[in-house]
C-alpha cells in the first residue's frame, strides 16, 4: 500500500492513492508470489511448494512406503486446510502427477486406483483413489525430525512446515520440473539418477570440473516414456553449460516382417508428454487429408505397453522415409526445452548450468549433514548427562531414596549433595520405580561408552570438511546402488543416438518428395506473368484461355514433386514447388505474388529443375558462363543472384549446357560456333565475352554436339540441321558470320529449355 497523504482523508473513509504506484506495487507482489511460491522449483530439493506440502502432509499422515494406503481426498484436505490454501483440484492434480510413472521418471507417490494413462485420460476423482509415499519420497523427507532444515509458520500461523526438504535424492534433475511464472519460466527434463550420482561423485573429487567432463556421465535426459534422443553432442554440451537449450526426441520404432515381402512399422515408445490417443488422431487426420502418401493405415494395438502399427501403402516404400515423413508432420518427434530456471538458495531465481545445479545440491546435502550431526550431538550430550546422574543414583541408591522420602526439597538436596546438574536431578526424580531394576552399572557404562564413541566420531565429522564429503559420497553411492542400471527403475530408458541417426541431405530430399503425392501436371506461364498447373500432361496448349491481351509464354510437363526454376532479366533464379502452383481451371495467379521479381524485370526462362544438369547463362551484352543447375536453387522468395548484370544490360539466355560446342547469334544476324571448353564454369559473376557485336546484342545461344550438327526450327515448325560448320567455327569472342540459308529471321534456334 502507498503511504498516506499529508492531508486528512475525506469523508466516507476513502483514501486517495497514486494508481500507477499502487498497480506497480501490487503487480510486483503478485509476480514475486508466483515466482517464489508456485512456478519455480527449489534447486535443493527440486520441488515447488505444492509438491513439498503434499509430501509433508502425507508424512504426517504416516503414509510411509510400508504402511497402508489412504484416500487421496484425506491428503488433499490436509494440504489445503493446513498448508496450501488453494483449490482442491489443483492440489489433487499435483498429487496425481507425482504418481504417474509416465509423467515422472521416479514417482514420489504410490497410487492405488485410476491415476490416468498415457492416452490422456484423466485420473478418477480423489474420493476413489488412494495413495502413500514411495521409497524415493522417503529419501527426500529423511531427516526432517533431526533439525536438518528450517521450518516456518503456515499461512494461518497455526502449523509449521519445512522451508525445503532434506533432499537426499537428486530430485530436480531426476524428475525435472516445468512451470510458468510472471516474466520467466522453467523447463527441466528428467534424467537418470545413476548418471547424476556419477557426475556428483566426480564433482566432489574435482570441484572445478568442466561441463564437458560432467556430460560424460550425464549423457542427456532420460524420459519415463523412453524414446530416442537425436540431438548432436555439441548442442547437448552447450545446453548443459548455459542451462538453456532443447533436445530433439523421437519415438522408438522397428520394422516387423509380415511375409511375402510385406512389412509394418511398429512404434513401441513415444516422446515424453505426448498423449497417445491424440497422436493417433493426428496421424489419422493427416491420412484423410492425403498428406501422408506413403502410409496406408494406422492402428493402436497397445495393451500395457505402447504398440502403434503403421502400415505402408506398398512393399516398395522405404521404412526410413516413411518414418521421416511422420517425424516431420506429427508428434512422433518433438523438441523438449531445457531452461534450468530455479530458485537458488530458495530465494533468488536464476538460470543455472549442470555444474551449478549439482554443486548447489551437494552444498545442501553438506548443510543437512552438519545440521543432523549437530542435532545428534545435542541428543547425545543430553543422554550422557542423564546417564551420569543415573550412575550416581545407582551408586548411592539408598541415600537417594532417603533424600527423596524425607527431605522437603529433594531436588535441591540432590544437587547440593552429589553436585548434580538440574537435568540430572530432574531425571532421577522423574524416574519410575520399576526402572530401578535396570540401573545396573554395566548397562549404564556400556551405553555411556557407546554414546561417547559416537560423540567423538560426530565431532570429528563436524570439524572436518573432508570427512563430510566422504560421508556424502557414501550416501550418494548407496543411492546409485539402489537406482543403478541393473535395477528395473534405474536402467536408462531413453536411447542416446549419434549423429548418424539423423537423416542425410539425400534422405531429406527424398522426404520432401515423399510428402507430396506424385501426379503429372503441365505448367503454364503467360507473357504477363500468370502461372498455373493443369492436371495431366497436356499435348495441345494452343486453345488455353488467357486474360484479355495476354498469351502463352512457356508450357512444359512436370510432376507435382518437381521444383520449377524461373530465370529473370536481372540475373536471378527463383524456385517454386510444382505442388504449390495454382490449379489450371482459371487463369492462375501472378507469379510476382509467389516470388519477389521487380516490376521492371521479366522472366527469361522457366523449366523443371534437374540437379545433374549444367546451364549456359548470358546477358544481352554477350557475356556469360556455365553454372551447375544444383547451384542456382533459391531458398527464399528473393531468389538467388547468379548472372551479374547492370542496366541497360539484361539477362537474356538460359539454355542446357549439354554438348561440346556453343552456337551464338546476335541481333545483327551474325552466327559464331566455338568449343564449350572455352566457356568457364562459375556459380556467380558476369562471365566472359561469348561473341562480339558492333550493333545490337546477343539474340540466342545453343549448346550442341558438333558431331550431330547444328539444328534449328524455322517459323513453319520445320527442323533444319547443318553438319558442315567450318565456315562459322572460330574462337570465343569473335564477331561471327551470317547464318546458313534457311535460318529464321527471328534469329532464334527454336524451342529451348522452356517451350512456348
Amino acid at each position: 500500500m502507498s503511504a498516506r497523504t499529508s492531508s486528512p482523508p475525506p469523508e466516507g473513509g476513502i483514501e486517495p492513492i497514486d494508481l500507477r504506484q499502487a498497480l506497480e506495487e501490487r503487480y510486483l507482489s503478485y509476480a514475486l508470489s508466483t515466482i517464489m511460491h508456485r512456478a519455480l522449483p527449489d534447486v535443493r530439493d527440486g520441488l515447488k511448494p505444492v509438491h513439498r506440502r503434499v509430501l509433508y502432509a502425507m508424512r504426517l499422515l504416516r503414509l510411509d512406503p510400508d504402511a497402508g494406503f489412504k484416500k487421496c481426498a484425506r491428503v488433499v484436505g490436509d494440504v489445503i486446510g493446513k498448508y496450501h490454501p488453494h483449490g482442491d483440484q489443483s492440489v489433487y492434480d499435483a498429487l496425481v502427477r507425482l504418481a504417474q510413472d509416465f509423467a515422472v521418471r521416479y514417482p514420489l507417490v504410490d497410487g492405488q486406483g485410476n491415476f490416468g494413462n498415457i492416452d490422456g485420460d484423466n485420473a478418477a476423482a480423489m474420493r476413489y483413489t488412494e495413495a502413500r509415499l514411495t521409497e524415493t519420497a522417503r529419501l527426500l523427507l529423511d531427516g526432517l525430525d533431526e533439525d536438518a532444515v528450517d521450518f516456518r509458520e503456515t499461512y494461518d500461523g497455526e502449523e509449521r512446515e519445512p522451508v525445503v526438504l532434506p533432499g537426499a535424492f537428486p530430485n530436480l534433475l531426476a524428475n525435472g520440473s516445468a512451470g510458468i511464472a510472471v516474466g520467466m519460466a522453467t523447463s527441466i527434463p528428467p534424467h537418470n539418477v545413476a548418471e547424476i550420482c556419477d557426475a556428483a561423485l566426480h564433482l566432489i573429487k574435482h570441484p572445478d570440473a568442466p561441463v564437458e567432463t560432467l556430460v560424460r556421465y550425464v549423457e542427456g535426459p532420460d524420459f519415463p516414456t523412453g524414446g530416442v534422443l537425436v540431438e548432436p553432442h555439441g548442442s547437448i554440451v552447450e545446453a548443459y553449460r548455459t542451462g538453456r537449450g532443447s533436445f530433439r526426441l523421437r519415438a522408438r520404432w522397428h520394422v516387423e516382417d509380415q511375409g511375402r515381402g510385406t512389412w509394418i512399422a511398429v512404434v513401441t515408445q513415444i516422446p515424453y508428454q505426448v498423449q497417445k490417443g491424440r497422436l493417433i488422431e493426428k496421424i489419422a487426420e493427416l491420412l484423410t487429408a492425403r498428406r501422408l502418401p506413403l502410409l496406408a493405415d494406422v492402428r493402436d494395438e497397445s495393451a500395457d505397453d505402447v504398440r502403434i502399427v503403421l502400415e505402408p501403402k506398398s512393399r516398395t516404400v522405404d521404412p526410413a522415409i516413411l518414418m521421416e515423413s511422420l517425424f516431420k508432420l506429427t508428434d512422433l518427434e518433438t523438441r523438449i526445452p531445457l531452461n534450468m530456471n530455479v530458485l537458488s538458495g530458495g530465494r533468488v531465481p536464476m538460470v543455472l548450468g549442470l555444474a551449478d545445479v549439482l554443486r548447489q545440491w551437494l552444498d545442501h546435502r553438506r548443510e543437512v549433514l552438519v545440521r543432523r550431526s549437530n542435532h545428534r550431538l545435542d541428543k547425545i550430550a543430553h543422554r550422557l548427562e542423564v546417564l551420569g546422574g543415573y550412575l550416581i543414583a545407582y551408586l548411592n541408591l539408598d541415600e537417594v531414596i532417603r533424600i527423596i522420602r524425607e527431605e522437603d526439597e529433594p531436588k535441591a538436596e540432590l544437587i547440593r549433595r552429589y553436585e548434580l546438574t538440574e537435568l540430572q536431578a530432574d531425571s532421577i526424580l522423574n524416574m519410575r520405580l520399576r526402572s530401578l531394576r535396570k540401573l545396573e552399572e554395566l548397562e549404564i557404562r556400556r551405553e555411556h561408552e557407546a554414546l561417547s564413541a559416537e560423540q567423538a566420531e560426530l565431532r570429528g565429522l563436524v570439524g572436518s570438511e573432508e570427512r563430510q564429503w566422504e560421508r556424502i559420497a557414501g550416501e550418494i553411492r548407496d543411492i546409485r546402488k539402489a537406482y543403478g542400471p541393473m535395477t528395473e527403475l534405474g536402467r536408462r530408458r531413453t536411447e542416446i543416438a549419434d549423429a548418424a541417426a539423423l537423416p542425410s541431405a539425400e534422405a531429406l530430399e527424398d522426404l520432401k518428395e515423399a510428402l507430396i503425392e506424385k501426379e503429372p501436371v503441365t505448367v503454364i506461364l503467360s507473357e504477363k506473368g500468370w502461372i498455373r498447373a493443369m492436371k495431366g500432361h497436356q499435348t495441345d496448349v494452343s486453345n488455353l484461355p488467357f486474360k484479355s491481351g495476354d498469351r502463352l509464354k512457356f508450357a512444359f510437363h512436370a510432376q507435382t514433386t518437381d521444383r520449377i526454376l524461373l530465370f529473370a532479366t536481372d540475373g536471378r533464379f527463383f524456385t517454386l514447388g510444382a505442388d504449390r502452383l495454382p490449379g489450371g481451371r482459371g487463369h492462375g495467379e501472378p507469379v510476382r505474388l509467389m516470388v519477389d521479381i521487380a516490376e521492371t524485370h521479366d522472366i527469361v526462362s522457366a523449366f523443371v529443375h534437374d540437379p545433374s544438369r549444367k546451364l549456359l547463362v548470358a546477358g544481352t551484352d554477350g557475356r556469360g558462363f556455365v553454372v551447375p543447375e544444383a547451384e542456382v536453387v533459391a531458398n527464399t522468395r528473393k531468389g538467388k543472384q547468379v548472372l551479374n548484370v547492370s542496366p541497360p544490360v539484361e539477362a537474356a539466355i538460359c539454355v542446357p549446357a549439354a554438348g561440346d560446342t556453343v552456337a551464338t547469334i546476335g541481333e545483327n544476324r551474325k552466327l559464331l560456333v566455338f568449343p564449350l571448353s572455352e566457356v568457364p564454369e562459375m556459380t556467380r559473376g558476369k562471365g566472359v565475352r561469348l561473341q562480339r557485336f558492333k550493333d545490337g546484342g546477343l539474340a540466342d545461344a545453343k549448346v550442341f554436339a558438333l558431331a550431330d550438327g547444328l539444328s534449328w526450327i524455322d517459323t513453319a515448325g520445320r527442323t533444319w540441321t547443318v553438319k558442315d560448320l567450318h565456315e562459322w567455327r572460330g574462337n570465343r569472342g569473335q564477331a561471327g558470320r551470317l547464318p546458313p540459308k534457311g535460318f529464321p529471321r527471328t534469329n532464334r534456334f527454336g524451342a529451348g529449355i522452356g517451350s512456348g
